[in-house]
């Protein structure tokens, strides 16, 4: 058989199809990546689910899924994401779908309109709905905290490992990281040459110390931010400590022992704790909820007709032999001018270094380093030198010395708020929901730490002699 000799030409139009091919391949595999996500509510019962969309998110869609019940706390979400869509600066543009039935969660599952699932509300079911939804193959960002009984535990491993399995991100709202006070006080307590070494301290004089005030009656332009009635029930919100505690738990450890996995079996002893009701009158009940009396799943905890709410704890631990002492405390209203106060602090061999927020910084949260006994001309000029090394990441921050402190001066421009802090929280998720392999290693089993010291540390309080109460 005669063999045909083509042109070289000729062979040129198999190989141009062939690369045109792998170049629409490799495309399409690019607009897969750079898919939308979709965001869906499950029973937003706290204003934390609203601030997930305080602004639009880079790959989200505008349009965002509710699944709640119908009542108060479905209204006063929609009330917040519509302020976000009508204020006059930089507007979002969000466009809700409403479900609210019975069966909403059950429905949700079934339909999945979305890939990103928030958890902000009632805390006794919400890990239930975290690990159903990590099952479904979503993507969950929850608020804290997670659990709030140290029987939920199991459930907690098994919600992670499900999200291992499945290949989802499954994210706590740590916000605090995001807080520059926070972030400084962390490099400081890591730069041996201000703060030396950690002290060990002891159960008496820990080396760790914090302690957490709130208040149940806050207001805005004179009226009363109104909680749902359940926020007062501890078994569907928890106490203080597994609540707001979280965030003091996750500070230690997080400013302590940067990106190390912790061990809780291993790495912490939690050793006692302790818990006191803040006591409300009926009237006080009404004003901070609206409701005219206490509902019947609080009657077992109304005594001589008050409310005791349990939402007060302290817990002493240790963390890698660290002491750690940690007080969460809450009132029902501030001191006229007052407002939430903070104290953490970090003691080291050559300096304290402590955030305070209290009325003498005017309730703004401030970074104070305290040197030792002689220590004060050599913590000064290191201090100095880590100034000037923040200045590209960190510009302006300077330094003051007033009675024998010295208090980082922060620009306002460096200071986000509250509200910011979940945006730049709800872009890290996404870009973990991007990649889930890119979500650190440390994550895991420092969740399950802490959580660990909050769950232990109510059971050991519930064990203990009660505190006086708070009026």
């Amino acid at each position: 058989m005669r063999q045909k000799n083509f042109p070289a030409k000729r062979h040129s139009r198999p190989r141009q199809y062939i690369h045109r091919t792998l170049a629409l391949l490799g495309l399409l595999a690019v607009a897969a990546s750079a898919q939308e996500f979709k965001i869906i509510t499950v029973d937003p019962g706290h204003f934390h689910a609203a601030l997930f969309q305080r602004e639009m998110l880079p790959g989200v869609a505008d349009t965002a899924c509710v699944y709640a019940p119908l009542g108060p706390d479905l209204t006063a979400h929609l009330n917040r994401v519509a302020r976000f869509n009508h204020r006059p600066e930089n507007p979002t543009r969000w466009k809700l779908e409403i479900y609210s039935g019975s069966d909403f969660f059950e429905r949700m599952l079934a339909e999945r309109r979305g890939s990103l699932v928030v958890l902000s509300g009632n805390n006794q079911p919400k890990l239930d709905r975290l690990l159903a939804s990590v099952r479904a193959g979503l993507h969950v960002l929850a608020d804290k905290p997670w659990i709030i009984e140290p029987e939920a535990w199991p459930k907690l491993e098994a919600a992670l490992e499900a999200a291992d399995q499945h290949k989802v991100v499954v994210y706590d709202a740590m916000t605090e990281r995001f807080e520059i006070t926070c972030v400084l006080q962390r490099e400081l307590v890591n730069d041996g040459a201000i703060f030396g070494d950690i002290l060990r301290g002891t159960a008496a004089e820990p080396a760790v110390f914090m302690r957490s005030r709130h208040y149940l009656l806050k207001e805005t332009a004179g009226v009363p931010n109104l909680r749902p009635v359940w926020f007062f029930d501890i078994n569907q919100q928890g106490e203080g400590l597994t609540d707001v505690g979280t965030h003091l738990v996750e500070h230690v450890q997080w400013t302590l022992f940067p990106e190390q996995p912790i061990d809780c079996q291993r790495d912490i002893q939690v050793l006692r704790g302790s818990r006191w009701p803040t006591l409300l009158s009926r009237a006080q009940f009404l004003q901070v909820t609206g409701a005219a009396d206490f509902p019947d799943f609080l009657q077992s905890s109304v005594k001589a007709g008050q409310l005791e709410y349990f939402c007060n704890n302290t817990v002493s631990y240790t963390l890698r032999g660290v002491h750690v002492k940690l007080d969460v405390e809450w009132d029902f209203t501030a001191p006229p001018g007052g407002s939430d106060t903070q104290l953490a602090v970090f003691r080291g061999s050559k300096a304290r270094v402590e955030l305070r927020r209290d009325k003498d910084q005017q309730y703004r949260p401030e970074v104070v380093v305290v040197p030792s006994a002689g220590e004060m001309t050599a913590v000064r000029a290191a201090l100095q030198r880590r100034i000037a090394a923040w200045q590209p990441t960190h510009p302006g921050v300077g330094l003051e010395e007033r009675g024998g402190e010295l208090r980082l001066l922060i620009p306002p421009a460096l200071r986000t708020s509250h509200e910011e802090h979940f945006s730049e929280l709800a872009r890290r998720f996404l870009q973990y929901a991007r990649d889930p392999q890119s979500l650190p290693a440390w994550e895991k089993p420092n969740l399950l730490a802490k959580y660990y010291v909050t769950t232990q540390g109510v059971a050991l309080a519930r064990q203990g002699v009660l505190q006086p109460a708070v009026h």
